[in-house]
C-alpha cells in the first residue's frame, strides 16, 4: 500500500507534493530509512493551514492509514493532556499491547485510571510505543492543528514523539502560526504562503462564478492571496454588489471568522491609535498631512503602537501610511461605532476643501438629515464620476443625493437621473422601477419626465413590451419638448438615440419617418454621432455612402477618453459598414474598462457589434465565448432586448458550422420573441441564419425561401440592413434552383444600389453573386477573378472561401482542373481552420472530382495519429471503439475524422479504405 497523492487544493500543488514526499513509502517498514516522518506547517491566519492538513489527512486515509487528530483549543489550553486525550482516544483498544509501566502511565495522565503522576519521559515513551504498536496493523498519521493553543503537557510529549519519527509507519503533521517559543521547533518546516494571484483568481472563479470582473479584482486586491478572505469577502456582499449593479463600499465588511482574525490586533490599540487609523481608513489616500490636519497632531505619535502591532507602516513615500494587510482596514471600521465614523467623516471633510469629490462623500456620510448643499455637491460629483465612465458609482452618488434632498423637485430630478443612468449604462434594471416610482411620487418636471419616459421605454423593451408602444412613449415625451429641440440637451439626445435604436428593431417606414422628423427639428443641427447613425443604420444601401468619409474621420479621432455614448454610436456605425475590425483594440480597451466599472449595458451593447465583426472576420471561437458571456449577463441583469441579437450571432455561427438543430432552435426562439413585439429585424436575422444553414446542407429550395423573406429577388428593401449581406445566399440559392432570371435581377439591383461601395466585404459578396449568376463561362470566370482579387478580401475568410469554392466549381465544370484545384484547396484550408463542416465536405468532394485529390491531399498528408485513426475507421470501428483503443474521447476522434476526410478527398467513412489503398499504390 502506498501513500496516495492528495486531491488538488487550489494553488497548493507544490505544497501537497512536499507533504507527499515526507510520507511516501511509509507503508513499508524500512529499518534503514532515515526519512523524517514529521512536518510542521507554518502560516498566518486564514492562509489555509487547516485545509492543507485536512486534504493531506484525507489522502492518507484513502491510502489505508489511521488518522489521529488533535486540535489546540483556546479554552482548553490550561487543561493538562487534553490534546493528547483527543489524539489517543481511538487507540484505547491498543493499550493492552503496552507493558505495564507504559500502560499505567498513559491511563493515569489520560484520566482512565487513578495513580501517582508518572514521569514525563515515561509518558512520552509510552505514547511513542503505542503509536508504533498501532502502526503494525496499518500506517498511522497524527494530525495536530492550532499548535499554539495546544496544552503545554500534550505539546511537550507530542514534540518528543515527532522528533523521533524517522522512517517507519508513523507520521505527524502539525500546523502553527509563526512565532517564538514553538514547542515543535526543530521539525522540518513547510512555510505556507498566500496564494499566487493566478491561484487566487482560480479560487474566486470556482467558488463565485457569477462575480463581476470589477468585484473580482477588488476581492483579489483586498484578500492579497488569503484563502479565507477570498471565500468570506464575496459571501458578505449583496447579490447586486456581486454582479456589479451596486457599487462596493469603500471599506468591505468582514464576516465573523475574518473579523476574529484581525480584530484581536485592533482591540489592543490605544484610543488615540484607533482614532488615527479610522481616519486613515475613511480617507482612502491615507496621506499623513491629511491625518495631521484632521487631528492637529503634527507627529502622529498614536501610530507607534499600530506599527508595533504590525498593522501599518510608513510607505516608501514618507508622507503615506500603508496598511500591512487591506483587511485590517475593515477590522478597524468594524470595531468603531456609527458616531465615531460620522465624526471622522466630518473632520476629514473640513480638511479636504480642495478635493470636492472626496469632500462631498465625507459630508454625505457625516450627514444626519436632509441637506441641499451636500446633495448638490454629491450630484456634481456624480456627473464627474459618470464622465469618467463609472455609472454604478454615479448611481450610488445620485441616489444618496436624492436621500439628502429637502425639496421634492430636486429629489425627483436626482432619482430620475439615477434611474436613467442605471438602465442605460449600468444595467441595474432591478433598481430602475423603484427609482422611477420614487421619482414620480416626489413630483417631476419636464426634464425629469423626458428622462423618465426614456428610462421607461428602455425598461419596456427589456421586458415584455412591444416596439411600437415604446416608440410612441418616447415620441410623445420628445414632442412635449417643443417644436425646436435643443441639440445640446444631453437628456434629449439620449432619448433620440434610444428612439433610433427602437426604430431599428421595428425597421418600418412609419417608425423611421417619425425619427427623421425629430432629427429635422434639432437646433442648431443634430449632433454628428446621431446624424451618422441616421444615415447608416436605417437604410445603408441608399444613404450610407455619402457619410462614409465622415465616419472614417470620426473613428480615426476616437480616443480612450471619449464618453460611452460616443463609443456605442460609432461601434454600431462601424459594424454596419464593416469598419470595426480596423479599430478593434480601441473598442476592446473600452469594453474592458467598462467591465471593470460595472457598466454592464455599455459592455453588452459594444459586444453586440464586436460579435457581428467576429462573424465576418472569422474570429469564431471568440464569438462563441463572447456570446456565452453576454447571454449570461443579459439573463442575470434582465437585458432581454439584447438576447435575440446575441442569439442571431450564435445562429450564424451554428449555420456556418453545420449545427442544423441549433440553428432551428435559435430561429424559433428569436421568432417567438420578435412576432408579438413587432421586431422585424429579428425576423430578418432568423431567416438569414436559416438560409445559410440550408445552403450548407445543399437544400437550396429552402435557402431561397428564407432569403426572399428578407429581400425579394431584384429588390433591396428600404430600412433593411440585413439585405446587402444576404445577397450571395439569395443569388446562389436562385441559381441552384434554376431561377436564373431572379438571380440576374438581384445582381442588377445589387450593382444599381452600389453596395460594393459600402465596404470591401460587400464588394466581395456582390462580385461573387454576379459571377454565380453569369450564364457565360468566360464572363463568370472573369467576375470570379475580380472577386477573389479584391483588395482586403482576405479579411473576410468565410465569405472569400465561399466565393473560391464557387469559382473552383465553375472551373472544374469547364475542365480547367488545375486552376480549380488551387481555388478549391485554398477554400478547403479556410473551411478547415474555421471548422465549417458542411463546407469542408463540399470543398473536399469538389477537390476529389478534379482527379488529383489523393495525390494532393492523400494519406501522406496525414499526421501519424490521423493515419492510425483513419486505418481503424477503415476497418469499421466506431468512434467510441477507436477512442477506447487509442485512449481518446469519441468527440476527439470525430474531430480528427472531419480533418482527415478533406485531406483524402472523400466525404464518407465508406470511402476511407479505397482512399488509403489508393495512396499506398502511388
Amino acid at each position: 500500500m502506498s501513500y496516495r497523492a492528495p486531491e488538488r487544493l487550489v494553488g497548493r500543488d507544490a505544497e501537497l507534493q512536499i507533504v507527499a514526499s515526507v510520507f511516501d513509502g511509509w507503508t513499508t517498514s524500512n529499518a534503514n530509512s532515515v526519512t523524517e516522518r514529521a512536518l510542521l506547517v507554518l502560516a498566518e491566519a486564514g492562509v489555509g493551514k487547516t485545509a492543507l492538513l485536512n486534504t493531506a489527512a484525507d489522502a492518507a486515509a484513502s491510502s489505508g492509514a489511521l488518522i489521529l487528530r488533535a486540535e489546540g483549543v483556546e479554552f482548553e489550553a490550561d487543561v493538562s493532556f487534553s490534546g493528547l486525550n483527543q489524539a489517543l482516544l481511538p487507540l484505547l483498544k491498543d493499550f493492552s499491547r503496552l507493558d505495564r509501566l507504559h500502560r499505567d502511565a498513559l491511563s493515569s495522565v489520560l484520566g482512565l485510571a487513578s495513580g501517582p503522576v508518572p514521569d514525563r519521559l515515561v509518558v512520552s515513551n509510552a505514547v511513542l510505543s503505542l503509536l508504533q504498536h498501532a502502526a503494525e496493523d496499518r500506517p498511522v498519521l497524527v494530525v495536530i492543528d492550532d499548535v499554539p493553543w495546544l496544552d503545554r503537557s500534550s505539546a511537550d510529549i507530542l514534540g518528543f514523539v515527532a522528533r523521533r519519527l524517522t522512517g517507519g509507519r508513523v507520521g505527524l503533521l502539525a500546523a502553527s502560526r509563526p512565532g517564538p517559543g514553538n514547542i515543535f521547533d526543530g521539525l522540518p518546516l513547510l512555510h505556507l504562503d498566500p496564494l499566487s494571484p493566478d491561484a487566487a483568481n482560480d479560487l474566486l472563479r470556482m467558488r463565485f462564478p457569477m462575480l463581476a470582473a470589477g468585484a473580482r479584482r477588488r476581492m483579489l486586491d483586498e484578500a492579497q492571496g488569503n484563502p479565507l478572505a477570498l471565500l468570506e469577502l464575496p459571501a458578505a456582499l449583496s447579490g447586486r454588489q456581486r454582479i456589479a449593479t451596486q457599487s462596493l463600499p469603500p471599506v468591505l465588511a468582514l464576516g465573523e471568522r475574518l473579523q476574529a482574525v484581525f480584530e484581536t490586533r485592533v482591540s489592543g490599540l490605544t484610543d488615540a491609535a484607533r482614532e488615527l487609523l479610522l481616519l486613515a481608513v475613511l480617507e482612502g489616500a491615507r496621506t499623513l498631512d491629511v491625518l495631521q490636519h484632521a487631528t492637529g497632531d503634527s507627529d502622529l505619535g498614536g501610530l507607534d503602537c499600530a506599527e508595533s502591532a504590525g498593522l501599518v507602516r510608513i510607505g516608501e513615500n514618507p508622507q503615506q501610511l500603508v496598511f500591512r494587510h487591506p483587511l485590517a482596514r475593515s477590522a478597524i471600521v468594524g470595531v468603531s461605532t456609527r458616531g465615531q465614523r460620522r465624526r471622522a467623516h466630518q473632520r476629514l471633510a473640513e480638511v479636504l476643501s480642495d478635493h470636492p469629490e472626496r469632500r462631498a462623500w465625507h459630508l454625505a456620510e457625516a450627514a444626519t438629515g436632509p441637506d441641499e448643499e451636500v446633495a448638490a455637491l454629491l450630484e456634481q460629483s456624480a456627473r464627474r464620476i459618470l464622465g469618467r465612465g463609472d455609472p454604478v458609482l454615479a448611481v450610488q452618488r445620485l441616489s444618496r443625493a436624492a436621500e439628502l434632498s429637502p425639496g421634492p423637485a430636486d429629489r425627483s430630478r436626482r432619482l430620475t437621473e439615477a434611474a436613467f443612468v442605471s438602465a442605460n449604462l449600468a444595467g441595474g434594471l432591478d433598481d430602475v422601477s423603484r427609482l422611477l416610482v420614487e421619482a414620480t411620487q416626489a413630483g417631476a418636471g419636464r426634464q425629469q419626465m423626458l428622462q423618465a419616459a426614456t428610462t421607461a421605454a428602455f425598461l419596456l423593451l427589456m421586458t415584455d413590451g412591444d416596439v411600437d408602444t415604446a416608440v410612441r412613449l418616447l415620441q410623445t415625451a420628445i414632442d412635449s419638448c417643443g417644436t425646436s429641440l435643443d441639440a445640446t440637451d444631453d437628456s434629449l439626445v439620449a432619448a433620440i438615440y434610444l428612439l433610433s435604436l427602437m426604430c431599428g428593431f421595428g425597421r418600418r417606414a412609419e417608425l423611421y419617418d417619425g425619427l427623421f422628423r425629430v432629427l429635422d427639428r434639432m437646433v442648431p443641427e443634430a449632433p454628428d454621432d446621431l446624424y451618422l447613425l441616421s444615415r447608416i443604420v436605417p437604410d445603408p444601401v441608399r444613404t450610407a455612402a455619402a457619410v462614409l468619409p465622415q465616419l472614417e474621420a470620426a473613428l480615426a479621432e476616437l480616443t480612450d477618453e471619449a464618453p460611452s455614448w460616443r463609443f456605442r454610436k460609432l461601434a454600431m456605425a462601424a459594424a454596419f459598414t464593416d469598419r470595426l475590425s480596423e479599430h478593434r483594440p480601441l473598442f476592446w480597451r473600452f469594453v474592458e474598462e467598462a467591465r471593470s466599472r460595472g457598466a454592464v449595458t455599455v459592455v453588452v451593447a459594444l459586444l453586440l457589434h464586436i460579435c457581428l465583426d467576429d462573424i465576418h472576420s472569422g474570429r469564431w471561437d471568440e464569438l462563441d465565448e463572447l456570446t456565452n458571456e453576454c447571454l449570461l449577463l443579459c439573463e442575470t441583469r434582465g437585458l432581454g432586448l439584447y438576447v435575440p441579437v446575441f442569439q442571431h450571432r450564435r445562429a450564424m455561427l451554428a449555420a456556418a458550422r453545420g449545427d442544423e438543430n441549433a440553428v432551428k432552435e435559435l430561429a424559433q426562439v428569436m421568432t417567438r420573441w420578435a412576432v408579438p413585439r413587432r421586431a422585424e429585424v429579428i425576423l430578418d436575422y432568423a431567416h438569414h441564419a436559416l438560409a445559410l444553414c440550408a445552403i450548407g446542407r445543399l437544400d437550396f429550395e429552402d435557402a431561397y425561401r428564407h432569403a426572399i423573406a428578407v429581400s425579394p429577388p431584384g429588390t433591396l428593401p428600404p430600412y433593411c440592413h440585413e439585405a446587402p449581406g444576404l445577397c450571395l445566399d439569395l443569388v446562389e440559392a436562385a441559381v441552384r434552383t434554376g431561377r436564373r432570371a431572379e438571380a440576374e435581377a438581384h445582381v442588377s439591383a445589387i450593382f444599381a444600389a452600389d453596395i460594393a461601395g459600402l465596404s470591401n466585404r460587400l464588394s466581395l459578396l456582390a462580385h461573387g453573386a454576379a459571377a454565380l449568376a453569369a450564364e457565360e463561362d468566360a464572363s463568370a470566370i472573369c467576375l470570379f477573378e475580380q472577386a477573389v482579387g479584391l483588395p482586403g478580401a482576405d479579411r473576410w475568410p468565410f465569405e472569400l472561401a465561399r466565393v473560391q469554392l464557387a469559382f473552383g466549381e465553375r472551373l472544374r465544370r469547364v475542365h480547367a482542373a488545375e486552376r480549380a484545384r488551387g481555388q478549391l484547396a485554398t477554400a478547403l484550408a479556410t473551411f478547415e481552420k474555421l471548422r465549417a463542416l458542411p463546407w469542408i465536405d463540399r470543398a473536399a468532394n469538389e477537390l476529389r472530382a478534379t482527379g488529383r485529390a489523393r495525390s494532393a491531399c492523400g494519406a501522406e498528408a496525414l499526421t501519424p495519429q490521423e493515419q492510425e485513426i483513419a486505418a481503424l475507421a477503415a476497418e469499421g470501428l466506431t468512434n467510441k471503439q477507436i477512442g477506447e483503443r487509442l485512449f481518446l474521447s469519441h468527440r476527439t476522434v470525430s474531430t480528427h475524422l472531419y480533418r482527415i476526410f478533406p485531406k483524402l478527398g472523400i466525404a464518407t467513412r465508406g470511402a476511407l479504405r479505397d482512399a488509403l489503398l489508393g495512396s499506398d499504390d502511388t
